[in-house]
């Protein structure tokens, strides 16, 4: 045997071994999801009772499934919101009772299982947009409850709109593999050495608030990171904030009493409104709460350790200039709801002064505020900013954002016209 061929076939050897071991590696991962998968019993639905709808709509609020399952002025629950991915659009489903468009023939055994498994009735792979990561966690008394409360509501006829994916995203099959990845099926159990508040507060927070689903950012198959949980990521343009008690980047900086403020009305004292896909969440579930259980939340925040998030904030500080263009601006645009001193002429809701989104010097919420506005529905009525882009300029709506950084956050701000101008394409989009 030569030299040459000799090499070959201790090359092929190798690449026989390396290709056995990943199979085997493949195998027992595989092998071990499934051998420790929880399997839920298959049991008679569960007689609706009133109480039962009435702990399902509370728990439906909890899990803020109208955020996902309700147009801007649509039906209640008849799906067909939007979610626009790297790979595509998602469109969301129609889960009242419809029997034909929505999942009036669906068995509590079959919603159970989209919940823990994220398979449909027919059998289909659901796409993960819909957080049954979290869910996974949520008990079968709940989800029970939960449909008992879509089906006491009216059945709305309204077929799914189709998914606008490309090749091979399109394949629902191959989300077997990705479940096997990231789908952690467990159901929660409380820790005997905690309280129950904290308990309740991690119940809240992670299987059926999902806030990890988009404060934790994801990796590059966008399952959520391990390591970083709840330190902040980036949501349909929105930077979602860092949650962990990270005073640079965090939560650190926070009372309890204005976390639960904030929670339960939409803003916080000194750390202003909540906007974007947070104001939805507010508007359609945590101010629907109980008080005991907005503490029980922050009790679980202020639990997670501190992490550093990749949104490097700088520490407030006197500015050295004066933004005269901005100010100018800001003063002509903004101080009829706002004043100059961020205090809010009309309501709590129009105060600045220490608002999040002004700590970041980047200023990717600010910008979407500017282009987009701002809105939501509060006890007092509806809070509301109109788009400023109708009537500004990509650098007036630049020079107004880094002043209210500068006013108000006490920071440097460094949005230009082209960072303006990009987030208006993405949101246009």
């Amino acid at each position: 045997m030569t030299a040459r061929a000799a090499s070959r076939s201790a090359m092929l050897r190798i690449s026989l071994s390396v290709i056995t071991l990943v199979v085997v590696v493949a195998v027992g991962f595989i092998g071990r999801r499934l051998a420790t998968q929880e399997i839920d019993p298959l049991v008679p639905d569960v007689p609706p009772t009133a109480e039962l709808v009435a702990q399902g709509e509370y728990l439906a609020r909890a899990a803020d499934c109208a955020a996902c399952h309700t147009q801007s002025g649509g039906k209640p629950f008849a799906g067909g919101v939007p979610f626009k991915l790297p790979f595509g659009t998602l469109y969301s489903t129609n889960i009242t009772a419809d029997r034909d468009t929505g999942i009036g023939q669906w068995s509590d055994d079959d919603f159970v299982r989209a919940l823990h498994r994220g398979v449909a009735k027919d059998g289909r792979n659901l796409y993960p947009a819909f957080p049954y990561t979290s869910y996974t966690a949520m008990s079968r008394d709940d989800a029970v409850a939960i449909k008992a409360y879509l089906f006491s509501l009216p059945a709305m006829h309204a077929p799914d709109t189709p998914n606008q994916l490309p090749f091979p995203f399109n394949q629902r099959w191959t989300l077997t593999f990705w479940k096997w990845l990231f789908l952690d099926e467990h159901r929660f159990r409380a820790d005997p050495a905690r309280s129950a508040a904290q308990n309740r507060g991690t119940y809240l927070s992670t299987a059926l608030g999902h806030c990890g689903e988009c404060h934790t950012p994801r990796n590059i198959l966008l399952g959520m990171s391990a390591r970083k949980t709840l330190a902040g990521a980036e949501v349909s343009g929105w930077h979602a904030y860092n949650l962990t008690s990270d005073r640079a980047s965090g939560l650190g900086e926070w009372t309890d009493a204005q976390l639960q403020q904030f929670l339960s009305l939409g803003h916080a004292e000194d750390h202003g409104p909540a906007a974007g896909p947070m104001a939805e969440v507010v508007e359609n579930s945590t101010r629907y709460l109980t008080p005991k259980d907005v503490e029980a939340m922050v009790i679980y925040l202020r639990g997670l350790p501190a992490q550093r998030s990749g949104y490097m904030v700088q520490t407030a500080a006197p500015l050295t200039s004066i933004d005269t263009r901005g100010r100018q601006l800001f003063v002509q645009a903004c101080t009829g709801c706002h004043l100059l001193d961020g205090e809010g002429r009309q309501s709590a809701w129009a105060a600045l002064r220490g608002d999040h989104g002004t700590r970041e010097p980047s200023g990717t919420n600010v910008v979407q505020i500017l282009i987009q506005g701002s809105q939501i529905e509060t006890s007092q009525g509806t809070m509301f900013m109109h788009s400023l882009t109708g009537g500004y300029w990509d650098d007036e709506l630049a020079a107004i954002g880094n002043f209210v950084i500068g006013q108000f956050g006490l920071r440097q701000g460094t949005i230009t016209p082209d960072q303006v101008r990009a987030q208006n394409a993405s949101a246009a989009y």
